[in-house]
C-alpha cells in the first residue's frame, strides 16, 4: 500500500478545486447577470454538507451565502446547462477517456416526491422503491474506466399526460418544442450526443429496462457500436436460426397470411439454457476488483438469436449467463461483441455495470443528486448539471491525490474538502433570522396547500 499524502497535498486540494471552477466561470455569465459566485457556492454547499442538503443547509455552511440567491441561481437564472455538460464531457475524456477500456452506461434514477407540482412527477415505476410511486424519473449516461466513474449527461422523462397538459407545461417552464419520448429514445439521444462530442469508449452498458428493448439494441448495432446489456430471465432465444416466412393459408380459414412468422425452430427461455448445458462449458473468470478482494464468477457464453418484439429472430449475438460465486445469483446479458472476442474481455465488460451503480451511489450519497428544492424544468436541469460538475471535481481530485494514495476513494475526496474549505461562522442573530425565514416559508406553503384543497 502506498500512502505519501502530506498536509501540503491536502491544502492544495482546495486550490485545485478553485482552479477547476475558474475554467467553468464563463458558463455562468449572461448579458445581464454574473452568477459565478453563486455557482461556486452551490458546489461548495454540496461538499460541506453531510447528509441531506438543500438551500437552507447550504446557507448555514457556506460563507456569505444567501438562501434566496442560491434558489434563484438554480431555479431561474438564465445560464444554459448544455454548454456546461459539454465542458464536463470534454474534461472527463481528458481525464479517463479510453477507446478500448472506457465504457458508457445508460441507467435511470428515480426521485420519490410528496406533491404533484414538480416537473415530470407522476405515479410511475420507481426503481429505488421497487414499486409504482409518485416520483420523477431521470435517464442518465455515465462513463467508467476501471474503478473511475462519473455522470456525463441527463434527460428528464416526461409522461404523456405532462406533455398534453398545457397549464402544467407553462407553470413548470417546459419549452414548447419538447415532445413525448420513451426512455429508450432519450437514451439513444444521449448515445448519439457522445458521437458528436467524440467521446471514446469500447462498449455501452445498460440495465434490464433498456437492454430488453430490441429497438435500442438494433440502433446501437446499426451504428457499429458494441453493447452489453442486462436482460430479464424470461426472454426467449433460438440456438439455431429458425426458418422465417409467410405461412400458407389454411384451407377455408380467413384471408391469406401476409406477415412473416417463425415457421420452424425451437426457442428457449434464457433461464432454461443454464441447465441444458454441460458443466464443463462454464468458465471461471475474473470479473473485477472489489474493496475486499478479487471478484470471480462462473460464466457461460452462447451464440443465440434473440426473439425481437415482433416475434422474429434478431441478429446473432452473445448470451452471457453469470453465476456469482459470492451470492449465487444468476444474471443474463446480451452482447453484439464480435464472435472472436476473448471470454476474458467479455467478462470484464459484463462486470462494468457495477461501476455505474457505484456512480449513482456517489451522486445521491455524496454529491446531493436527489437533494433539491426545485419544481421547474430549468431548475431540474440546473441542479443535475451542478451535481455532475461536483462529481467531476471529486473524480479529478481522486485521480490527482490517488497518485500518492493507492486506495483513495471519492468519499475520501469529499471529506478532504469538508476539512479544507472555509465554513461559515453564524452569529446568534443570523441564526434567529434564518429560523424566521424558515417559519415564513412553512406558513406560506401551508396556506398554499389549503387554498389548493378548498
Amino acid at each position: 500500500m502506498k500512502f505519501l499524502l502530506s498536509k501540503k497535498d491536502i491544502q492544495g486540494s482546495y486550490h485545485m478545486i478553485n482552479h477547476l471552477h475558474e475554467g467553468y466561470e464563463i458558463h455562468f455569465i449572461s448579458k445581464t447577470r454574473d452568477m459565478i459566485k453563486q455557482s461556486y457556492q452551490y458546489i461548495q454547499g454540496k461538499f460541506l454538507t453531510t447528509g441531506k442538503g438543500n438551500m437552507t443547509t447550504y446557507q448555514k455552511k457556506v460563507p456569505d451565502c444567501n438562501n434566496q440567491s442560491l434558489q434563484h441561481f438554480v431555479s431561474n437564472s438564465p445560464w444554459k446547462h448544455q454548454p456546461v455538460l459539454n465542458h464536463i464531457q470534454r474534461d472527463v475524456v481528458e481525464a479517463i477517456g479510453d477507446p478500448i477500456n472506457g465504457s458508457i452506461h445508460v441507467d435511470e434514477c428515480c426521485l420519490p416526491k410528496q406533491g404533484k407540482h414538480s416537473v415530470g412527477t407522476a405515479h410511475q415505476y420507481c426503481g429505488r422503491l421497487g414499486k409504482i410511486a409518485n416520483c420523477q424519473v431521470g435517464v442518465f449516461l455515465g462513463y467508467t474506466k476501471d474503478s473511475f466513474r462519473t455522470l456525463l449527461d441527463e434527460r428528464l422523462y416526461l409522461p404523456q399526460y405532462w406533455i398534453k397538459d398545457k397549464e402544467r407545461r407553462k407553470k413548470c417552464g417546459i419549452p414548447w418544442h419538447i415532445r413525448f419520448k420513451k426512455k429508450t429514445q432519450l437514451a439513444w439521444e444521449m448515445i448519439q450526443h457522445t458521437q458528436k462530442q467524440h467521446i471514446p469508449f469500447g462498449w455501452i452498458g445498460m440495465d434490464c429496462l433498456y437492454g430488453r428493448d430490441s429497438w435500442l439494441r438494433n440502433k446501437i448495432d446499426q451504428h457499429d457500436m458494441i453493447f452489453i446489456v442486462d436482460i430479464p430471465h424470461n426472454l426467449r432465444v433460438w440456438l439455431q436460426k429458425p426458418t422465417v416466412g409467410i405461412p400458407q393459408r389454411k384451407e377455408g380459414r380467413g384471408r391469406p397470411p401476409s406477415r412473416k412468422q417463425v415457421l420452424d425452430g425451437e426457442s428457449f427461455r434464457v433461464d432454461e439454457l443454464k441447465d441444458r448445458v454441460a458443466e464443463s462449458e462454464w468458465k471461471h473468470l475474473f470479473i473485477r476488483d472489489s474493496e475486499r478482494c478479487e471478484l470471480w464468477a462462473d460464466m457461460l457464453f452462447l451464440r443465440v438469436y434473440p426473439c425481437e418484439e415482433d416475434g422474429l429472430p434478431g441478429k446473432e449475438c452473445w448470451l452471457i449467463i453469470s453465476r456469482n460465486s459470492e451470492n449465487k445469483g444468476v444474471t443474463y446479458q446480451y452482447s453484439n461483441a464480435p464472435k472472436q472476442i476473448s471470454k476474458n474481455q467479455l467478462a470484464k465488460m459484463s462486470g462494468s455495470r457495477y461501476w455505474i451503480e457505484r456512480t449513482f451511489q456517489d451522486g445521491t450519497g455524496i454529491a446531493g443528486l436527489k437533494d433539491h428544492q426545485v419544481r421547474s424544468w430549468t431548475g431540474w436541469h440546473h441542479h443535475m448539471t451542478m451535481t455532475m460538475l461536483a462529481m467531476l471535481y471529486l473524480l479529478l481530485l481522486t485521480i490527482e491525490l490517488g497518485k500518492k494514495a493507492d486506495f483513495l476513494t471519492v468519499q475520501d475526496a469529499k471529506e478532504i474538502l469538508e476539512v479544507v474549505m472555509p465554513k461559515r461562522h453564524i452569529s446568534q442573530e443570523e441564526f434567529v433570522q434564518m429560523l424566521f425565514e424558515k417559519q415564513k416559508k412553512r406558513v406560506s406553503a401551508r396556506q398554499s396547500h389549503h387554498r389548493q384543497h378548498r
